[in-house]
C-alpha cells in the first residue's frame, strides 16, 4: 500500500500508521482476533474495558441480534486490572500495533487509579475513558449523561497521565458537542463518538424482554446515520480530533465518517460477522485515495461540503 500517506494524528502525541482501529469490547484483548488478521497492519487496538477489580458482568441473556444490529448488556465483564497486567499485556507487547486501553469505573477515583497504574507501561500509548458507566456514589446515574461528571473525570484523569487521553462519548444526550467541548477544556486530546444507543427487544410469545437487563446498548449498521450526525455535530462545533464509531462495516462507511469529521474510525460489531473486516477496510481506503488522487488520507477529515 504505497503512494498514499495513511498516517493520522490523534492530538499532539499520538500518530497512527493508518486510521483503522479495532473498537473496545469487540476483539477481547486482541489474542482472539489475531488468529484471523495481522494486528500489526492496523492503526490501533482498543482493549476490552478494564476496571480496577474483576467484573462478572450481567446475567444472560445479554446479547441479542436485532434488525441491522445487536443489543448487548454485557455489563463490562472483564478480568480486572491485576490479571490484565499479568495475563494480557505480555501478548499485547508482542503485537506491533498501537495499544489504547479502555477504562471503565464506578467512581471517579477508580478511573484515576486505573490510569495511574497503567500509565507506567510504555506499550500503552493512550487511554480511552468509557464514561457510559453508572456512578455508584450517585445512585447509579450514568457519568456520560452528566456534563459536570464528564468534566471532572477528564480533569482528574488528565492529571494522572501525560499520554493521549480520549473520552468516549455517549450519544444518549441532547448536545453531544457540549460534552466534547467540556472534555477539550479539561484536557482531553480527542473524543470517540459514539458509544452505543439505548435499546430493547421483546419476545412476543412470552412478552418478556429478550435481554435479562431489559435494556442494552444498540450497535451495528442500524446506528450508523445517528453516529455520522453526532460526529458531524462535534466536528462543526468543537476543534478536537474525533474518532468515529457506529455501524462501520466497509471502507465506504469509513470514508463517510472521515468526510463528516473523523480523524480515525473504530470497527466494532462487524468484527463478530467478519473478523477480517479491518484489513478489508484498510485496503479499500488505500484504493479510494489512489483512485481519487488523495496523497494524504488525513485530507479527508472534515472535507464535507454543506
Amino acid at each position: 500500500m504505497s503512494e498514499v500517506d495513511l498516517t493520522v494524528k490523534i492530538g499532539d502525541k499520538l500518530e497512527l500508521k493508518n486510521p483503522v482501529i479495532l473498537a473496545s469490547g469487540t476483539v477481547g484483548y486482541g489474542n482472539e482476533i489475531s488468529e484471523f488478521i495481522d494486528l500489526s497492519k492496523i492503526g490501533a487496538i482498543v482493549t476490552k474495558s478494564i476496571s480496577l477489580h474483576p467484573r462478572k458482568g450481567n446475567p444472560p441473556q445479554r446479547v441479542v441480534e436485532t434488525t441491522g444490529g445487536m443489543l448487548n448488556a454485557i455489563g463490562l465483564a472483564n478480568v480486572g486490572l491485576e490479571k490484565f497486567i499479568s495475563e494480557k499485556l505480555p501478548f499485547l507487547e508482542k503485537v506491533k500495533s498501537t495499544l489504547i486501553c479502555n477504562i471503565a469505573a464506578s467512581t471517579i477515583e477508580e478511573y484515576v487509579e486505573c490510569v495511574s497504574i497503567l500509565d507506567r507501561y510504555e506499550i500503552i500509548k493512550a487511554f480511552e475513558i468509557n464514561v457510559s458507566c453508572p456512578n455508584v456514589k450517585d445512585g447509579g446515574l450514568i457519568f456520560g449523561n452528566n456534563l459536570n461528571a464528564v468534566a471532572e473525570i477528564t480533569g482528574r484523569v488528565r492529571k494522572a497521565t501525560g499520554k493521549t487521553l480520549i473520552i468516549k462519548l455517549s450519544p444518549n444526550v441532547s448536545d453531544i458537542a457540549g460534552f466534547a467541548r467540556v472534555a477539550k477544556e479539561r484536557g482531553a486530546d480527542a473524543v470517540s463518538a459514539i458509544n452505543t444507543l439505548v435499546g430493547t427487544a421483546f419476545d412476543i410469545n412470552t412478552r418478556k424482554p429478550k435481554i435479562k437487563n431489559i435494556t442494552g446498548g444498540l450497535s451495528g449498521p442500524a446506528i450508523k446515520p445517528v453516529a455520522l450526525a453526532k460526529v458531524l455535530e462535534i466536528s462543526r462545533n468543537v476543534d478536537i480530533p474525533v474518532i468515529g464509531i457506529g455501524g462501520i462495516t466497509d471502507w465506504q462507511d469509513a470514508v463517510e465518517f472521515m468526510i463528516a469529521g473523523a480523524s480515525a474510525v473504530q470497527l466494532g460489531t462487524v468484527n463478530f460477522v467478519n473478523p477480517k473486516a479491518s484489513i478489508e477496510v484498510l485496503e479499500g481506503l488505500n484504493k479510494y485515495c489512489l483512485d481519487n488522487k488523495i496523497k494524504r488520507i488525513a485530507e479527508l477529515t472534515a472535507s464535507y461540503v454543506l
